[in-house]
């Protein structure tokens, strides 16, 4: 399963970092950044509508190249001018051909706020998210234990960052009730099949937890897609393949939330 493999990289990936740069001096580089305030969540919740998390990703494991012409501070430009309320940027280079370069040109170019997208197991990556500029990170539910998630989430609280806990089922949900998450997203996209269903956040909306913000992540394609969720208590969707193989990518965004350029209210 490609889920496996790219766990089983990740894992000596992040070791080999670790011989690199030890987690002590890693600590030590963050420690001389600027005090920094989560603000992901934050700018997913102003206004009434369906904000929009934008995303920047060369390749997936399932549908290959998604844009030859790969440019993400040009993206990340148009993204912000197209009505994205933030950025999620892939930083795994094997299989979705991200960087960390990627995301701090990213964070250089726009001063929207970004999700750094990896398969985060280990705190190390947590300390590392912050050095390059993320403003959040992502803990699928799937990958890890729920004291493990825990552990991961207070580092990225103390280091000033926000935590989207990603489910796909009702099992991943269980999993996280007992963390309490305030930001919560649910992958439509089965990450051992890579199949697309819409729906998997109509099953699952209803039973999230109070207080959390509600993601759906994945098969948005229109803004009929949007005002559905919507309708289940949806207030941001991460959409990011629709947007990369549409030739402006910015003006897609554009049409995607409507004529007016604002949310859907």
């Amino acid at each position: 399963m490609i889920l496996d493999q790219i766990v089983k990289y990740k894992r000596k990936e992040v070791e080999a970092a670790k011989r690199r740069k030890p987690l002590a001096v890693l600590k030590k580089e963050v420690a001389r950044l600027p005090v920094k305030k989560a603000r992901f969540r934050e700018a997913l919740q102003k206004g009434r509508g369906v904000s929009v998390i934008a995303e920047i990703k060369r390749k997936s494991p399932s549908r290959g190249i998604l844009r030859k012409d790969f440019n993400p501070v040009k993206l990340a430009r148009d993204f912000k001018k197209g009505g994205a309320a933030a950025l999620s940027v892939l930083t795994d280079r094997r299989f979705f051909g991200g960087s960390d370069e990627i995301l701090k040109k990213v964070k250089k170019a726009v001063r929207l706020p970004v999700l750094r997208k990896d398969f985060t197991i280990d705190e190390y990556q947590v300390w590392q998210s912050r050095l390059i500029g993320a403003d959040a990170i992502l803990l699928i539910a799937c990958l890890l234990p729920p004291q493990k998630m825990k552990r991961l989430a207070a580092v990225a609280r103390k280091l000033g960052l926000d935590s989207l806990y990603e489910v796909h089922t009702e099992r991943d949900l269980r999993k996280v009730f007992p963390l309490r998450p305030t930001l919560l997203g649910i992958n439509n996209r089965d990450l051992h099949t890579f199949h697309v269903d819409l729906h998997t956040t109509g099953r699952l909306a209803r039973k999230i937890p109070q207080g959390a913000l509600l993601v759906s992540e994945s098969g948005v394609q229109s803004q009929k897609d949007i005002l559905y969720l919507k309708r289940l208590g949806v207030k941001a969707v991460l959409v990011g393949e629709s947007l990369m193989k549409e030739k402006n990518p910015g003006a897609a965004l554009r049409k995607l939330l409507g004529s007016k350029f604002e949310r859907i209210q």
